[in-house]
């Protein structure tokens, strides 16, 4: 999956003050960057995050949208500027979003190996003190590019 990720990928210091409003922006991202509708992305991902908390832990969010709208698989990194109420498994606020967007054809396939692929990244420690201290694009998404690849 080499350079899955570019740094039009990633945006930072995102001010967004509600988890609906880091996703909305998302939704805009992605739909700007070709992924597909932002009404309809954004309806996938609230969909996704009825069914449960996407808040992982040390302030990282795994929000992802699995959809027919979306049409082609995708992966963006956004920083927010100040941390934001997540439902997570520590109960902590996220302020980092590695967010999946998935056509629905691919639902069993890509979207669990970058599900999987984004778990393994946040289980590093070393993965996760780079994202929180880097704000360059460019080398956040080589860090995203060489999670995907190992």
């Amino acid at each position: 999956m080499e350079k899955f990720v570019s740094s039009e990928q990633v945006f930072v210091n995102v001010a967004a003050d509600t988890r609906e409003k880091a996703l909305e922006f998302i939704s805009q991202k992605g739909a700007e960057l070709g992924y597909g509708d932002a009404d309809a992305i954004l309806k996938a991902f609230m969909a996704r995050e009825d069914e449960g908390a996407t808040g992982m832990e040390n302030g990282f969010a795994v929000p992802h949208a699995k959809s027919d709208v979306i049409n082609k698989a995708g992966l963006l990194l956004v920083k927010l500027a100040a941390p934001v109420e997540w439902p997570s498994f520590d109960d902590q606020p996220v302020d980092v979003a590695l967010a999946l967007l998935v056509p629905g054809l691919e639902a069993g396939t890509t979207h669990l190996r970058l599900l999987s692929k984004a778990a393994v990244m946040l289980m590093d420690e070393n993965f996760r003190n780079s994202v929180h201290a880097s704000d360059d694009p460019e080398t956040l998404a080589e860090l995203i590019n060489a999670g995907l690849e190992s």
